[in-house]
């Protein structure tokens, strides 16, 4: 089992920036790929960015593409996202996500996403 671990989220402003970390446990983080997924009340689930095993490659929704940025550090077990210029409409808890390991496409999809963290919250004031 892998347990992932979110935080980092709060309340800001607009133009602000924040950085979310999600600590994994155990010793297949570097086997699979991560993602980053969000839900404001009364949406879906929807995806915000992934990076790859060794974080060579990240992929990141249209919506955050320039301001976001996913990344990886596999010695310390956890993956980060440096959210700047936040937007009122960023406002949404925040989720970590682990691909199956050794798999080597990204999805945007949640169900291509093995384990979960619990979220945490991120509120972008205007």
């Amino acid at each position: 089992q892998v347990q992932l671990v979110e935080s980092g989220g709060g309340l800001v402003q607009a133009g602000d920036s924040l950085r979310l970390s999600c600590a994994a446990s155990g010793r297949t983080f570097s086997s699979r790929n991560m993602g980053w997924f969000r839900q404001a009340p009364g949406k879906v689930r929807a995806f915000v960015a992934a990076i790859t095993r060794g974080g060579a490659s990240t992929d990141y929704a249209d919506s955050v593409k320039g301001r976001f940025t996913i990344s990886r550090d596999n010695y310390k077990n956890t993956v980060y996202l440096q959210m700047n210029s936040l937007k009122p409409e960023d406002t949404a808890v925040y989720f970590c996500a682990a691909q199956r390991m050794g798999s080597t496409i990204l999805t945007r999809t949640t169900n291509g996403y093995e384990y979960w963290g619990q979220g945490t919250q991120v509120t972008v004031s205007s």
